[in-house]
C-alpha cells in the first residue's frame, strides 16, 4: 500500500528529527522519549515527506501569486500581493525551504549510513530542486555552510547563485549517474510518490533538471551551459512523454494534501471564486482557439450583448433565456451555477453607441462581449471590471470568466503538483536548438512541447487543428517558443516566471496601479534573517543590483536583480 495515507504522522515524527543543532549540554533536555532517534531513521520513511512537502509548497506558488506575477491570473478582492506585488519579507517561505532542506538531509545522510543508492540518488536530486528553487526566488543564499548547526555553524556565509547552481549541476549529474547504475530500489516503490521507485523516470527528471539549470545559466554561463545541454540530448534521456512528468497525485484527507484552496475545506468558496483567469491568458488561449481554454477555465455566466437598438446605454437588470428578470441585477454564483447546468442562458444588453462606463475612474475601457473574459493585470479595483454589479469583497463578478470547477476540488484527474514536464523539456531543447546548439530541431522540440502539453491537460487529439492555427505554427522565432512555453507552465508558473526574468518574453504589460510598475524579479530577504544572520544578509543584498524600480527597499527589494540577470539587460 502506497505511504501517502499516512504522511500527517509522518510529517509530526519527523519534525521531532530537527533538533540537530543543540549543544551537548541541551541534548537530555530536549530529547523526546516517543521520538525517533534521528541515527536510526528509515530512509523510507523520510523520503515521502521531503517529496510531498516539496510539491505541495511549490504548487502553491505556482497556482498562487506567482500566476498573478506571470498573468495566468488575477484575484477580484484583497488583490494586494497577489495582482500588485505588494510583498514583505519572505520569512515563512524560507523556512520551508530550508525546513525541506534538513529533512533531505536526514535522507542523504541516512541513505549513505545503510548504503541505499536509489535513496541517495533521490536525495540528491530532491537537493538540488530545493536549493535550486531558493536560489531562483532570493538570490544568493546559504549553501556550503547550510544545515550545518550540529557541526558548530550557527551563521553561515550565503553563497553567490553562481555557487549555488553550479554545485545544483553536480548534484544532478551524480544523482543521474547512480540512477543509470544502481537498480538499488528495494522498498522504495511503497514510498516513492512520483515515481514508485522506478530509477529510470528518476534518472529522466534529474536530467530534465539539467535542461532546466543550463538554461537557467546560459546568458551568464555559455561555456557550461552549451555542452551541458547538448550532452543530456545526447544521451537521449530526459522527459519525452507527458507521462514523464515529475507530479504528486493529492489523497485529499485534509487540506495540506489537497489542492490548493479546495472548496472542501473553504465553505464559503471565496478562495476559488476570488481567482480569476488574467486577460493576458485568456485572450492568448481564445485568439489561437487554444483547446486548453475549455479544460482551464468557464465561460462568463452573463454574456454581454450588444444591442444597438436599446433605448438607454446599457441593461439595469440581467435576462434569462431573453426575457429581462425585474428587479434582479445579479444571481449568486452558486444560483447561475445551478440554473446554467439546467439549460439557462444569461445575458445583458447594452447599446454600443450610447453606453458609457459607470464608473470611469476604475474602468474606461469598451464592454468585453467576449464568452471568455478574463480580468486585466494590475487594475486599480478589479472588482469593478466589465460593469460588474456587485463589487467589493462580495467577488460576484458574473461577467468575467472563472477557473474551471475542477479546481474547486481537493484531488484526482488534473489536480496534480508538477515539477517538470516533458513539455518545459522540449521548449528549453527548441531554444537551445534556435541558438544554434548541437540539440536537434527547434521546429520540431517545439511542435513537441506543444503535443506533450496537450497531452498533459487531456486534449492531445486536438494537435494536428491547434499545431496548424497562425498565430502556432512554429515561426522560427524565441518570441514564439517562449509564449508557448509560458502557455504551457500553467499551474506550474514559477517556470514562467524564471523564463520572463531571463528572457523578457513573453513582452508583459504591467498594469496600471501603483505597485504595478513593472514585474518584480526575486523575493525579498527577511528581517528575521537581517536580526539573526545580519552580516552574511547584508552581504547578499549588497550585491543585488538596484533598479528605478527597487523604491524605498533599495536592493533588497523585489525589484532588484540579482546576478543571474545583471548585465544581461533582461527582463527590462
Amino acid at each position: 500500500m502506497k505511504i501517502l495515507k499516512y504522511i500527517p504522522g509522518l510529517v509530526f515524527m519527523l519534525s521531532l528529527l530537527m533538533v540537530t543543532s543543540c549543544k551537548e549540554s541541551l541534548t537530555e533536555i530536549n530529547e523526546n522519549p516517543n521520538g525517533v532517534d534521528p541515527n536510526r531513521a528509515n530512509p523510507n520513511l523520510i523520503m515521502p515527506t521531503v517529496m510531498t512537502g516539496v510539491a505541495n509548497q511549490y504548487v502553491k506558488l505556482g497556482y498562487g501569486r506567482i500566476a498573478g506575477v506571470i498573468q495566468h491570473t488575477q484575484e477580484d478582492a484583497w488583490k494586494d500581493g497577489f495582482n500588485d506585488y505588494n510583498w514583505n519579507e519572505e520569512d515563512d517561505e524560507w523556512k520551508s525551504w530550508y525546513g525541506f532542506l534538513r529533512n533531505n538531509n536526514l535522507l542523504y545522510k541516512r541513505a549513505v549510513e545503510t548504503k541505499v543508492k536509489f535513496h541517495e540518488a533521490v536525495a540528491l536530486t530532491m537537493r538540488a530542486f530545493i536549493f535550486g528553487t531558493i536560489s531562483d526566488l532570493w538570490g544568493d543564499a546559504p549553501y556550503t555552510q547550510a544545515l550545518k548547526g550540529d557541526e558548530g555553524t550557527m551563521l553561515p556565509v550565503f553563497d553567490s547563485q553562481e555557487v549555488i547552481y553550479k554545485g545544483i549541476i553536480e548534484d544532478l549529474k551524480a544523482a543521474s549517474a547512480i540512477f543509470a547504475s544502481s537498480g538499488d530500489e528495494r522498498d522504495a516503490p511503497a514510498y516513492d510518490v512520483y515515481y514508485n521507485g522506478s530509477a529510470q523516470k528518476w534518472q529522466k527528471f534529474a536530467n530534465t533538471l539539467l535542461l532546466r539549470y543550463y538554461m537557467r545559466i546560459s546568458s551568464k554561463l555559455p561555456d557550461i551551459a552549451k555542452p551541458g545541454i547538448e550532452a543530456v540530448y545526447a544521451s537521449g534521456i530526459y522527459f519525452k512523454d507527458a507521462s514523464d512528468d515529475a507530479v504528486m497525485d493529492f489523497i485529499g484527507t485534509d487540506s495540506n494534501n489537497s489542492w490548493p484552496n479546495a472548496t472542501a475545506y473553504d465553505v464559503s468558496e471565496s478562495n476559488w471564486r476570488r481567482r480569476r483567469p488574467a486577460s493576458t491568458l485568456i485572450n492568448n488561449l481564445v485568439t489561437n482557439e487554444d483547446p486548453r481554454l475549455k479544460v482551464w477555465f468557464q465561460p462568463v455566466h452573463v454574456r454581454w450583448v450588444a444591442d444597438p437598438t436599446l433605448a438607454r446605454g446599457m441593461d439595469e437588470f440581467i435576462r434569462e433565456d431573453g426575457k429581462i428578470l425585474t428587479g434582479v441585477k445579479s444571481l449568486t454564483e452558486q444560483e447561475l451555477r445551478v440554473k446554467i447546468a439546467a439549460g439557462h442562458k444569461y445575458t445583458r444588453h447594452f447599446n454600443p453607441n450610447t453606453y458609457k462606463p459607470s464608473r470611469p475612474e476604475q474602468f474606461n475601457g469598451p464592454i468585453n462581449t467576449g464568452e471568455y473574459v478574463g480580468v486585466p493585470p494590475g487594475m486599480i479595483d478589479p472588482t469593478y471590471y466589465n460593469e460588474n454589479p456587485t463589487t467589493g469583497q462580495q467577488v460576484q463578478n458574473q461577467h468575467a470568466s472563472q477557473l474551471s470547477y475542477t479546481y474547486q476540488g481537493n484531488k484526482g484527474g488534473i489536480l496534480k503538483a508538477r515539477l517538470a514536464s516533458a513539455a518545459e523539456a522540449s521548449f528549453i531543447l527548441a531554444e537551445a536548438a534556435q541558438k544554434g546548439w548541437a540539440a536537434g530541431s527547434a521546429a520540431a522540440h517545439y511542435n513537441n512541447g506543444i503535443k506533450q502539453s496537450l497531452q498533459t491537460w487531456g486534449v492531445a487529439d486536438k494537435y494536428d487543428t491547434f499545431i496548424k492555427q497562425k498565430g502556432v505554427a512554429y515561426n522560427g522565432t524565441l518570441a514564439q517558443i517562449m509564449e508557448q512555453k509560458w502557455v504551457s507552465s500553467w499551474t506550474a508558473a514559477t517556470e514562467g516566471w524564471f523564463d520572463y526574468r531571463r528572457t523578457g518574453l513573453p513582452a508583459l504589460i504591467p498594469g496600471v496601479a501603483p505597485t504595478s510598475r513593472a514585474l518584480p524579479l526575486r523575493f525579498i530577504y527577511s528581517n528575521n534573517e537581517l536580526n539573526n544572520n545580519g552580516e552574511s544578509v547584508k552581504s547578499a543584498i549588497e550585491k543585488l543590483e538596484e533598479t528605478k524600480f527597487s523604491g524605498p527597499r533599495k536592493k533588497n527589494s523585489q525589484w532588484s536583480k540579482p546576478w543571474l540577470v545583471q548585465g544581461t539587460g533582461k527582463p527590462w
